[in-house]
C-alpha cells in the first residue's frame, strides 16, 4: 500500500555466535496502513522483538528497507532517526518503564515537552489521555503507588502523548493477569483507534491477537498472514 504508515521490504537481521550464523529475520515484507492495528504473532524467540527494534529505529545492523510515514530510514542520520522516533512513533513495552521519580501525569507530560509542547497544553493532553484510560484519579501517584494495570495504562498514555502515526507494542499485557490484560488491551485498542494511530502489537497470545484488525505470524524468520 503506497500510503502505508509502515512499510518494510526484504528486512533481514542475522547474528553470529562463534562460527554459527543465526538468521532471525529472513526478508520480512510488511505493510501497516493508517489506523490499522496489526497483531504480530510468534512464540518467544521467534524474532518479534527484533522486528520491533528494527522498525522502531532502535538498533542498526539490518538489511532491507524500512519506510515510516513515507520516510526511508536508511537515508536518515542519527538526528533524523531520533526525530522520527519522537514525532512518528510511540512505544509500549511488556514492562512499563515509567520514570519512578515522576508521577503519572508527569510521565505523560515529559515526552510532549521534549517535542516542544507548552506545559499547559501537555498537562491538558496528559490528563485527557489518563482519564480516557480510567486512571484520571491517579494523576499525582508515582509508579510505585500504582497497580500493574494502572502502570501499563500510564505507559499507553505516554506512548500516545505525541499523537504518533504508529504505536509499537511488545507484549504490552505480558506482565498482567488474564483479567487485567483483557481490560488493558481493550482500553489500548479503543484509545489507539480513537486517536487514529496505527499499531503493530507483538504477542504470543492468539486470543488477544484475534481482537485486532489483522494478524501476521513470524515463522522461521519470515512473515506470513495468519491462516496462510
Amino acid at each position: 500500500m503506497s500510503d502505508a504508515v509502515l512499510q518494510t521490504t526484504g528486512l533481514a537481521r542475522s547474528f553470529t555466535q562463534g562460527e554459527t550464523t543465526i538468521h532471525v529475520l529472513r526478508g520480512v515484507d510488511l505493510s501497516v496502513g493508517p489506523g490499522e492495528i496489526v497483531a504480530l504473532l510468534g512464540p518467544s524467540g521467534s524474532g518479534k522483538s527484533t522486528l520491533l527494534q528494527a522498525v522502531g529505529l532502535l538498533e542498526g545492523g539490518f538489511a532491507g528497507s524500512i519506510r515510516i510515514a513515507g520516510v526511508e530510514a536508511a537515508q536518515l542520520d542519527a538526528a533524523g532517526r531520533t526525530a522520527v522516533r519522537r514525532d512518528q512513533l510511540g512505544f509500549v513495552y511488556q514492562f512499563h518503564h515509567l520514570l519512578p521519580d515522576f508521577n503519572a501525569i508527569e510521565n505523560v507530560v515529559l515526552p510532549q515537552l521534549i517535542q516542544g509542547a507548552t506545559l499547559a497544553a501537555a498537562e491538558e493532553r496528559a490528563a485527557a489521555l489518563l482519564s480516557a484510560l480510567g486512571v484520571g484519579h491517579r494523576l499525582t501517584h508515582r509508579p510505585a503507588q500504582l497497580s500493574g494495570g494502572e502502570q501499563q495504562r500510564v505507559a499507553v498514555a505516554r506512548a500516545l502523548a505525541n499523537r504518533p502515526a504508529l504505536v509499537l507494542a511488545d507484549e504490552p499485557t505480558g506482565n498482567l493477569d488474564e483479567r487485567t490484560a483483557d481490560v488493558v488491551l481493550a482500553e489500548f485498542l479503543r484509545l489507539v483507534r480513537g486517536e487514529g494511530s496505527a499499531a503493530l502489537v507483538a504477542t504470543h497470545n492468539e486470543r488477544l491477537a484475534a481482537k485486532m484488525d489483522r494478524v501476521v505470524r513470524l515463522h522461521e524468520g519470515m512473515l506470513e498472514e495468519a491462516g496462510a
